[in-house]
């Protein structure tokens, strides 16, 4: 019946004895009651064996003397033995769990005197001396004081101890470090021994409680977290699951040398086993349908240092719903939503209009809100059904008022919709599949509201069949198309860049500085009563979650033709939208075809090769049909090479200068390479000759693309130039005619360039490693992003699966990195780290197949972060790559001057 939750806030629980309590001690009717005597820091709490007398817990500050009987008294025999005594006189005790019901504390006031015998008298001397240390400590008038006397008695006990040893799984493993930490569950911590070894992590408790060691093997710690706590880096969190809520093991430690040791052990131990995730790559798997909004947002609160361990940073989950009238629940009519662009503060006008005015007229430090959208006194208000010691603990051993209780779903989002002090959000339990916090199955006496109705199960929307239901629907409503579409404008406001300065200002976002990370820094307050009282107040008020974004979040890719749901275990599933057989159209099934050309992608064979050149191919183009082709190189000569013949059946030479590149025109009748020598040439395949030259650069030409008539071409000028190109009339030899569109203008030289699927976005790379996303229709940058390396870029679109709106841009470069860029926002938010740099590639959003520097081509899960699959190929960088439409058939070109022809074979 014992549990930590019986102590005060920032009280420690020390040791324990078997012990009976005497009732009428010394008189002939005494009785004795078996139990455990449980010596914490700011009481004595005995809990008897027998469940129907009530657990005691007397305050240290409430008694009045704490003595062992004279020895006179012990020794004489015509008394009963009272060896091992201890006599605790107080003036007010606390009566809890009488015949084993949860319920508030019973109070008992006045002069009373409880006797306790321990089993074991020669540990008397020593219980008395710690009590009457706790006891002065106790009496220290001011709250730093007594918290200093009781962390220097903590810090002795520890020191005069370490970890068994014994407790080892193996004699075999190794130590590779031990420490003093706390473990922590919500509202308390309990203090012991950290130990790592080779294979485990360990927790010994001090007291020995809730078991005499905790183990964690490292073989199946899957995340791992440093966390703030208590506004200090001093927290770790480790899970041995993907997606649980709650972790394995919580530890506070005290100093974060410490904290950051055993991080770098843990990490170091499961680098190889897992990737470690970051903002930025859950985004890329969310956008891309890869994970819910569910997962997206544990994942995020994880990232932000939301533990269910720490009830003052509980997981933050948006209310989504705003209709709890109707009988049926429609989840196509945005009515229905909660407008998530707004903190809740702001969804009712009037009331942000007071609070605003308020906001106007106070003085520095200025907030719009007096109370957080999550705190420890709201997520209790949410689970008292299930946690009711959790609300006992925090409030002193009461629960809240009937009225002030969670009793309605809607009369709980009016509150909030109205109330003057009333923001907050909700939990993730809001959105899983326990339904217990609804229903008071514990049969709690939570009280009487104004009416007498008592205090049962929250009263559900009329669309709610019952608990359960009721979850179902909450699970359809978050995962909906609508929130989709908007979440990202929440998230804004919560981790993102709407969270601080003055786009929280024009958001309405402003919660009291304290509340934010870096609000207020500890160390500097010297006074430790100034420091306990704001340490307190903080986390009762509650915390802003760690900031994630400081641009804004972009949007998710919502699927054209298919939805997203959220079976029972959070997994992803994908429901196909109502087309019969019949219906399916070709591009259906040529994007079917895709994505198993994709899945099987590690099937690529070696079908042949030839050395064509006599140095680095640098560009491959093919033919409609696939019976030609055209490679240019470093060896300033465009070929013409044939598939049925196996032959080299043109070979030309427009300069003595390299050509960097080649494409081929729609028609299959000209063939565009661009050079060195700072020209553009045109050869008619037809007619086997130098069709014309666009000579549009001052530097050597690095890149080009074609796009409905239009040439785009990337040069070591530092510009890129977009071409309108009017084809000449061959046979009358008549030449191309060139109108220069735009320019656009660089710092440095640009290496590549590439187009959107809708023409309207151009990415470009230069040699210093920026990448530039451009608007063409006006000639403007959109995102700029600097990195140190030379960058091969290649834009991603996603008209097979999601919208046909470009969103990604995939790079590589010298720092052997892929990066993602959402091309809405300019944020990077994937980065895989390679061996060696990858000199070309292919992706479908979720698979790049790259050709590296060594010549083997790596195929990757870009959303797990590692190779899934090498295949050797070239014995030179591959430096060239071209793939059909249907994503089965690879032709590469190296640096070895050969080419191969690559085929997927089942």
């Amino acid at each position: 019946r014992f549990s930590l939750l019986l102590l005060n806030l920032e009280e420690y629980y020390f040791e324990q004895h078997t012990a009976n309590h005497i009732i009428n001690n010394g008189c002939r009717d005494e009785r004795k009651f078996r139990g455990s005597l449980k010596i914490c820091s700011k009481s004595i709490i005995f809990e008897p064996d027998d469940n129907i007398q009530p657990i005691i817990k007397i305050p240290l500050r409430d008694c009045i003397s704490i003595k062992a009987p004279e020895d006179h008294e012990t020794n004489n025999p015509f008394t009963r033995d009272t060896s091992g005594r201890i006599s605790v006189v107080c003036n007010q005790v606390f009566l809890i769990k009488e015949r084993n019901i949860i319920a508030p504390y019973k109070t008992v006031r006045g002069t009373t005197e409880y006797v306790f015998q321990l089993d074991v008298p020669g540990k008397l001397g020593d219980v008395v001396q710690t009590l009457h240390q706790l006891y002065r400590a106790s009496c220290l008038d001011k709250m730093g004081d007594q918290a200093a006397m009781i962390t220097a008695i903590l810090q002795s006990r520890l020191a005069r101890t370490s970890f068994d040893k014994n407790r080892f799984q193996s004699i075999s493993e190794t130590l590779h470090m031990e420490c003093k930490a706390e473990m922590v569950t919500p509202l308390v911590t309990n203090p012991g021994h950290v130990c790592v070894t080779d294979a485990n992590l360990y927790f010994q408790p001090l007291n020995g409680y809730p078991k005499p060691v905790v183990q964690i093997t490292l073989q199946n710690v899957r995340r791992i977290y440093k966390r703030r706590h208590g506004l200090m880096p001093l927290g770790l969190e480790v899970f041995c699951t993907e997606n649980d809520l709650c972790s394995d093991i919580y530890l506070k430690f005290y100093n974060y040398q410490d904290r950051d040791e055993l991080y770098f052990l843990i990490a170091t131990y499961i680098e190889n086993h897992i990737t470690e995730h970051t903002a930025e790559s859950y985004m890329l798997q969310w956008q891309r349908g890869h994970i819910t909004n569910y997962q997206y947002l544990l994942h995020l609160n994880n990232l932000a240092d939301r533990s269910c361990n720490d009830l003052s940073q509980y997981p933050v989950f948006p209310w989504i719903i705003a209709d709890y009238s109707s009988s049926v629940l429609d989840l196509t009519k945005p009515e229905t939503f909660r407008d998530l662009s707004k903190p809740i503060g702001a969804l009712n006008k009037e009331r942000l209009d007071r609070l605003l005015t308020r906001y106007e007229e106070m003085t520095e430090p200025k907030f719009m809100y007096g109370s957080h959208y999550s705190s420890p006194g709201y997520v209790l208000f949410y689970l008292v059904r299930v946690a009711p010691e959790y609300m006992l603990c925090l409030q002193n051993g009461k629960f809240d008022h009937a009225d002030r209780m969670f009793n309605s779903l809607a009369e709980t989002w009016k509150n909030c919709l109205d109330g003057a002090t009333d923001f907050k959000e909700l939990i993730p339990e809001f959105y899983e599949n326990d339904s217990s916090f609804l229903v008071n199955s514990l049969k709690l006496d939570l009280g009487k509201r104004q009416g007498g109705k008592m205090v049962e199960d929250v009263e559900l929307p009329p669309w709610a069949s019952g608990p359960d239901d009721f979850l179902q629907k909450s699970q359809e409503a978050l995962e909906s198309q609508y929130v989709s579409e908007h979440l990202h404008e929440w998230i804004d406001l919560i981790f993102g860049y709407k969270q601080k300065g003055s786009e929280a200002v024009a958001a309405h976002n402003v919660f009291h500085p304290l509340t934010y990370e870096g609000g207020v820094d500890l160390n500097s307050i010297m006074d430790p009563n100034e420091k306990v009282a704001l340490l307190t107040q903080i986390l009762e008020f509650g915390q802003t979650p760690k900031q994630l974004f400081t641009i804004p979040h972009p949007r998710r890719i919502i699927p054209k033709l298919k939805s997203l749901s959220r079976t029972s275990s959070h997994s992803v599933s994908i429901t196909e939208s109502p087309v019969s057989p019949n219906e399916e159209s070709f591009e259906d099934l040529t994007e079917e075809s895709i994505t198993l050309a994709w899945n099987n992608i590690a099937k690529l064979k070696l079908e042949e090769k030839y050395k064509i050149h006599k140095e680095a191919i640098t560009g491959i183009a093919v033919t409609c049909k696939g019976t030609s082709v055209f490679t240019t190189s470093q060896d300033s000569t465009l070929k013409m090479f044939s598939r049925d013949s196996k032959t080299i059946q043109r070979s030309v030479s427009f300069s003595s200068m390299a050509l960097s590149s080649c494409l081929i025109l729609p028609g299959d009748t000209t063939v565009i390479s661009s050079s060195w020598d700072n020209h553009i040439y045109f050869y008619s395949i037809a007619f086997g000759r130098q069709q014309d030259i666009l000579m549009g650069h001052d530097d050597a030409v690095s890149k080009i693309c074609w796009r409905d008539g239009r040439l785009y071409s990337a040069s070591w000028d530092s510009t890129v130039k977009v071409w309108h190109c009017v084809p000449g009339e061959t046979l009358s030899n008549k030449k191309h005619h060139f109108e220069l569109l735009a320019e656009l203008e660089h710092d440095v030289s640009v290496n590549t360039v590439d187009l959107s699927a809708g023409s309207t976005i151009l990415a470009s790379g230069t040699k210093e490693g920026t990448i530039s996303v451009w608007d063409v229709t006006t000639a403007t940058v959109l995102h700029q992003t600097e990195y140190l390396n030379t960058l091969f870029c290649y834009l991603r679109f996603f008209a097979f699966f999601f919208c046909t709106d470009s969103r990604h841009l995939l790079s590589a470069g010298e720092d052997c990195c892929f990066k993602v860029i959402d091309i809405q926002t300019g944020m990077l938010i994937s980065s895989v780290t390679a061996d060696e740099p990858q000199r070309c590639f292919k992706w479908d959003g979720n698979t790049i197949l790259s050709g590296s520097q060594s010549g083997e081509l790596l195929i990757w899960d870009l959303l797990g972060g590692k190779v899934i699959e090498r295949i050797k190929g070239h014995t030179g960088a591959v430096t060239s790559m071209w793939m059909n439409e249907q994503c089965n058939s690879v032709i590469t070109g190296g640096e070895d001057k050969q080419l191969m022809f690559w085929k997927q074979q089942y």
